[in-house]
Parts: C-alpha cells; sequence; structure tokens
C-alpha cells in the first residue's frame, strides 16, 4: 500500500512536469456508476506543441478507486494544459469523483501565512529581521535566544513540536473530535527549551507557522481566518477556500471523502477537528482555487518584491530546501518550487517552475496520506524523480 502510495502522489508531479507530447484537445465524462464500480477517469486537454505526458498521467489515475487510493482531481497548466478526475466521491454510493470538490490542503496553508507576514512586511508593520520577543512579549521564556520573524518562516527558529492528538491516524482518530488550541500547542513547545540555536539549522514543522498565525493576529488586531480571506482568498476569486469556524470538524460544501485505513478496516477520516493545525495546515480550499494563488504569487500578485523573493530563497545550511513557504527542488536540472500538504484522506500539491511554464495543482483522496506516502509527497517525490 505505502509503495503505490509513493509511486502515485510522485507520478502526479514527475508526469506533469515532465515534457512529453500534448494529446489533440478534447473532453469525455463517464456517466455515474452502479453502486460500489469504479467509474472511467475523466480528463482533458489543450493543444500545445509540447506538454505533460497525457498518456502516463492517465495511466497514473486510472483503475481508481483502489486499495491506496479513492479518487484523484489533478489540474497542469502552462505550455499545455490537462485536466484529470478518476475515482469514486464515496466509496458507499460509487458516485463518481466530483471536479473541483473541496479537501484538506494541509501544509499548503503555510504557503497562504507566509503570504500574509510578507504583505505586512512590505506594508512596513513588521520586520522580518523583528523578533518573537518583540512582538508577542511573554511568549517564549528566557530559556530562547531572540527568534526572528524570518527563522520562523524559513523553518530556522530552533522551536521544537508542539503536543498533538496523535502522530498517526490509529492514534489520532478517537481524538478527532477535541481540540487543542494553537496557543497551547505553542506552550507545549516552548515547556521543552530550544532545539538549537536559531539560524543554525532548517528543520520542517507545522511549530514556525502556529507561531506565524498568532503573529498575524497580534499585528492586525484580528483574525488568521478573516486576515486570509480579505488579502488573499477574495482578491483572488478564491471562492471556495476557507478555514473551519471554530473547532468544526466538516468539510463544507461539495467534496470526495477521505478514507485511512485503521486496524485493517477502511474507516471514513472526512469529519475531523483539524484545529491544532491552524495557520500551518487547517485550510479548505480546491484545485481551481489552488491554481489561482499559485499563478497569482508566481507573478507576483499577491507579494510584493523584495518580499517575495524571501519566499524564493533557501537558507545556506546543510540540507536546506525551503524558503519562506515553498519548497525547492531539481528535476533534470529545471527548478521547480512548491508546496505540499497532507491530512486523515488526503493529500495536495502545488508546484511549477519560476517562469510558469508548466505548474501542476493536484488532490488525491489517500487511503495512507499520513504515512510513508505522505512524506514522500512532501519531498515532492525526490527518489521518483532522479531514478
Amino acid at each position: 500500500m505505502r509503495a503505490r502510495t509513493t509511486a502515485l502522489t510522485a507520478a502526479c508531479l514527475a508526469l506533469a512536469l515532465a515534457s512529453g507530447p500534448l494529446a489533440a484537445a478534447g473532453a469525455s465524462a463517464a456517466p455515474a456508476p452502479a453502486s460500489g464500480a469504479a467509474p472511467t477517469p475523466r480528463s482533458s486537454t489543450a493543444r500545445a506543441a509540447t506538454g505533460p505526458d497525457v498518456e502516463a498521467l492517465s495511466a497514473a489515475i486510472a483503475g481508481l478507486p483502489d486499495k491506496d487510493f479513492t479518487a484523484a482531481d489533478i489540474r497542469v497548466g502552462g505550455d499545455g494544459t490537462w485536466r484529470g478526475t478518476a475515482g469514486v466521491r464515496d466509496i458507499r454510493t460509487g458516485a463518481p469523483a466530483l471536479r473541483d470538490g473541496r479537501f484538506r490542503a494541509g501544509s499548503v496553508t503555510k504557503v497562504v501565512t507566509a503570504s500574509i507576514v510578507l504583505q505586512l512586511a512590505a506594508e512596513g508593520r513588521i520586520s522580518l529581521d523583528g523578533t518573537v520577543q518583540h512582538y508577542l512579549p511573554g511568549l517564549l521564556t528566557e530559556d530562547f535566544e531572540p527568534i526572528t520573524v524570518r527563522q520562523l518562516l524559513n523553518y530556522t527558529s530552533g522551536l521544537k513540536p508542539g503536543p498533538s492528538l496523535g502522530e498517526t491516524v490509529d492514534d489520532g482518530y478517537p481524538h478527532r473530535f477535541e481540540t487543542l488550541t494553537p496557543r497551547q500547542v505553542v506552550a507545549g513547545s516552548v515547556a521543552q527549551g530550544p532545539a538549537y540555536r536559531p539560524g543554525t539549522r532548517q528543520t520542517y514543522g507545522n511549530i514556525h507557522y502556529t507561531v506565524l498565525g498568532m503573529l498575524i493576529e497580534k499585528v492586525t488586531g484580528d483574525s488568521y481566518a478573516h486576515q486570509a480571506q480579505v488579502r488573499i482568498f477574495g482578491p483572488l476569486g478564491m471562492r471556495h477556500t476557507s478555514f473551519p469556524v471554530g473547532a468544526d470538524p466538516r468539510v463544507h460544501g461539495p467534496h470526495n471523502r477521505g478514507y485511512d485505513w485503521i486496524d485493517g478496516k477502511l474507516v471514513d477520516v472526512t469529519d475531523w477537528n483539524m484545529s491544532d493545525r491552524w495557520a500551518a495546515g487547517d485550510m479548505i480550499s480546491t484545485t481551481a482555487d489552488l491554481q489561482r494563488l499559485l499563478v497569482a504569487l508566481f507573478r507576483g500578485r499577491v507579494v510584493p518584491e523584495p518580499q517575495l523573493r524571501e519566499m524564493f530563497t533557501v537558507p545556506d545550511l546543510p540540507g536546506a530546501r525551503y524558503g519562506a513557504g515553498l519548497e525547492r527542488f531539481e528535476l533534470d536540472g529545471k527548478v521547480i518550487w512548491g508546496k505540499t500538504g497532507s491530512r486523515p484522506g488526503y493529500a495536495t500539491a502545488i508546484a511549477a517552475t519560476p517562469d510558469l511554464s508548466r505548474t501542476v495543482v493536484y488532490d488525491v483522496t489517500a487511503t495512507d496520506a499520513k504515512g510513508d506516502g505522505a512524506a514522500t509527497a512532501e519531498r515532492f517525490g525526490y527518489p521518483a524523480f532522479n531514478r
């Protein structure tokens, strides 16, 4: 199961970003299957000289649902476009998977959080060299050296992970309707003391962006969710992107159900209180909305220069690969930037070349989204790209 998860999440990005012949324009839609039957994948393409390998992409999503995935929705843009949707919306009814259904975008949320912080920096309301101790006095103990806003953005703050209600889906499932607030998460992190001196190491984790969410609220005097709406979602026309209200565990609006294997049984994990992930991973979105975000961000419509350069600047540290909210990697010498995210039942990615000659956004309802497959997707499928 985990090997298959690794293969598909990596393949979606690798095949979409690799050049290949693009089929002629066309579209097809499968009729709704009988209960329990697998629908035929639906795809559409636009004519171009070169583009994504449509045949390979179609093969990657064929045969869904299976034991590892129940649905996939993939959107490729740039020099040639391709759309692919496969699988089922609900395994009980066998209804075909939705195009542009809502899903939990997980850590793709960090792109929004970083964008808001960088907007505030552009407005002169914060300094990236300013410290957590200055903006959020009393949050950290005297055990901590000064931690800058920039070090939060690029994961070099030295903060340890905070508590959670379960490190795995199996552990967290019994607690899925409980609440662990961001302030409780940060307090638990601080109580452990620093992991290392700020700026000396890059360690990816949610804690950095949980503190950034608190910083946004302190500086603006407004809720993080409302700032995301008025600064990002509204201006970009991301009409189907939002954050849950309070501890609401539901995904509102049309969506594909998410599933995970728990104790040998395929369990519906769609309803889950994600409040502890908050500014680090609580966003609900669609592939269409994330495509708007990706393109607008790379075109400089979300974060102005020079702050935008922070997103594409990796600190000069061993093994570092993250800028402010985005990750850098190479495929056959081509630089690609993006972000992945995973929540129980859902695995998501956005990625593009700097010139937007190729973009990809996908969401798959993966039955091992937080397992080995998620770890591979979090690194953009490096093993698959380099083999």
